[in-house]
């Protein structure tokens, strides 16, 4: 899990990185919650996350948006954490020119990030969108939405409530050539606490659906830090 320092719009962006050992393997970027209610690429969410798609044999990068960690700038409220997001798709894919496919995950405020970058990003052919706050960030520009992907909630979110994002979904499983799947995790809030297990084994469930069941792959041994969950 080598730490990595690469270039972003206002300075130097803090990651972690997993190379696949495997030629051409698929690349995935994984969103921290919000920055400003103690969101990090150590949330425990995108920790497992990272770990999720390392597994199936991607390369994978989580990182700190600006202003986090020993990432550089302040906050920017959106714009600026999706030109950050745009730079570590950029590196990732600079290092692995050969990726036959690429994949977001978001959770949260991430997710809001993610959902853009997919719009900008035709290479991104698959989503997953962790607890989506429909209700506080406009999700409006997902129209058409143009990858299929997986949203997961909790059914006891009270941050952002399941009957807000409901509607997206729904709209966005009318589309033709897309599918649009979306788990609820029963007993979890916003941040999943005591249902991590759950909400990792829902979006495996999924990865391996869409990846065709691909073999396991070794990966570090995990030494989980940092807060369970923030927004």
């Amino acid at each position: 899990m080598p730490e990595v320092i690469f270039t972003g719009p206002a300075g130097r962006l803090e990651g972690r990185f997993h190379p696949s050992k495997q030629r051409g393997a698929p690349i995935a970027v994984i969103l921290h919650p919000h920055p400003q209610f103690g969101g990090t690429m150590n949330n425990q969410i995108v920790y497992q996350l990272y770990y999720a798609f390392a597994e199936r044999g991607f390369s994978v990068l989580r990182f700190n948006f600006r202003g986090v960690g020993r990432s550089q700038g302040n906050f920017d409220h959106g714009s600026g954490e999706l030109s950050d997001s745009a730079a570590a798709l950029d590196w990732v894919q600079s290092i692995n020119p050969d990726a036959r496919a690429c994949w977001i995950a978001g959770v949260s405020f991430g997710s809001w990030i993610g959902m853009q970058l997919l719009m900008r990003r035709p290479e991104i052919e698959g989503f997953i969108s962790i607890a989506p706050p429909a209700n506080r960030f406009d999700f409006s520009f997902l129209a058409p939405c143009p990858s299929s992907g997986l949203f997961v909630h909790g059914d006891q979110d009270r941050v952002a409530p399941l009957k807000e994002v409901t509607g997206l979904i729904e709209k966005l499983k009318t589309q033709r050539g897309i599918l649009i799947e979306h788990a609820v995790v029963q007993g979890a809030n916003h941040f999943f606490e005591n249902r991590v297990d759950e909400l990792i084994a829902e979006v495996g469930t999924y990865l391996d659906r869409r990846l065709d069941n691909p073999p396991r792959r070794p990966t570090p041994a995990k030494q989980l830090k940092g807060p369970s969950a923030q927004t």
